[in-house]
């Protein structure tokens, strides 16, 4: 069963010579239910546009999304703000927390915002799950990157969402703190068969996925299970050797190979 489905997908930007940039040209994907795939490309290769496209934060210029069995496109703004908040969650690089909340009011905003009681028992389980269980009463300033993380995390998962979006969610954090993420992010998939989508540039991060993507001139041009950091970071450096394509570097991609979890 697909927990999302894009069809036809297409974006088309406004630039500032009058021309158009057209940032996806008819993508094609299908996500499945209780699965991680991680989103990779070169700056510019449309992967933040495809995971905002499906997630319904930005309408595309053509093509259509669903989430499950719901074609975005029918829905009014109204519509789509209420499947956003229940149906999907977002973790994002710059975390996005509110510092005058606290840690457990940071993680049921969006249940409160929806109207919506916190279902206890899940809620628990959520904190335990992030190690957050004697930090509910801070604020965010007095956590650590990693812990401000766990917390969006965590936020994400309150309303039991069908699909979490990420989207460069390790950027920001070190080697191991990064791990101690994805590794959580593993988790809600395997253990509660949620879906997670997420764009990063790292194959390392990538590595820790069941699939990989991998967008260039907003078309797919690699699909891979589960293909390990190695080979990943093969298909990115052959996809920088292409004419007039980005190096590696410039991509800011790197090119480590510190284990993860298959």
């Amino acid at each position: 069963m697909s927990a999302v489905r894009v069809q036809g997908l297409t974006r088309i930007y406004p630039a500032s010579d009058g021309e158009q940039v057209r940032a996806l040209a008819g993508v094609d994907a299908d996500f499945a239910a209780g699965t991680f795939t991680a989103i990779m490309g070169p700056s510019g290769s449309g992967k933040s546009t495809l995971l905002q496209a499906a997630a319904g934060l930005d309408r595309p210029t053509e093509g259509s999304v669903w989430i499950g069995g719901t074609e975005l496109s029918r829905l009014s703004e109204t519509q789509l703000t209420k499947l956003r908040r229940g149906r999907i969650g977002f973790v994002f690089q710059a975390f996005n927390l509110i510092g005058a909340l606290t840690v457990e009011e940071n993680i049921v905003l969006p249940l409160r915002l929806a109207g919506t009681l916190p279902d206890r028992a899940w809620l628990r389980q959520v904190i335990e799950r992030v190690g957050l269980g004697d930090r509910l009463r801070h604020r965010p300033s007095a956590l650590s990157g990693g812990q401000q993380q766990r917390v969006a995390i965590a936020r994400a998962l309150a309303s039991r969402p069908e699909v979490i979006f990420c989207d460069e969610p390790t950027g920001a954090l070190d080697t191991g703190t990064a791990a101690e993420v994805l590794t959580l992010l593993r988790g809600v998939v395997n253990e509660h068969g949620q879906t997670v989508i997420m764009v990063t540039h790292d194959p390392v991060a990538a590595s820790y996925a069941d699939r990989v993507m991998v967008l260039a001139d907003g078309r797919i041009v690699h699909d891979m299970p589960q293909p390990g950091a190695d080979r990943i970071a093969e298909h990115l450096a052959a996809l920088g050797r292409r004419p007039h394509a980005a190096t590696p570097s410039a991509m800011g991609l790197s090119v480590a190979t510190a284990g993860a979890p298959r």
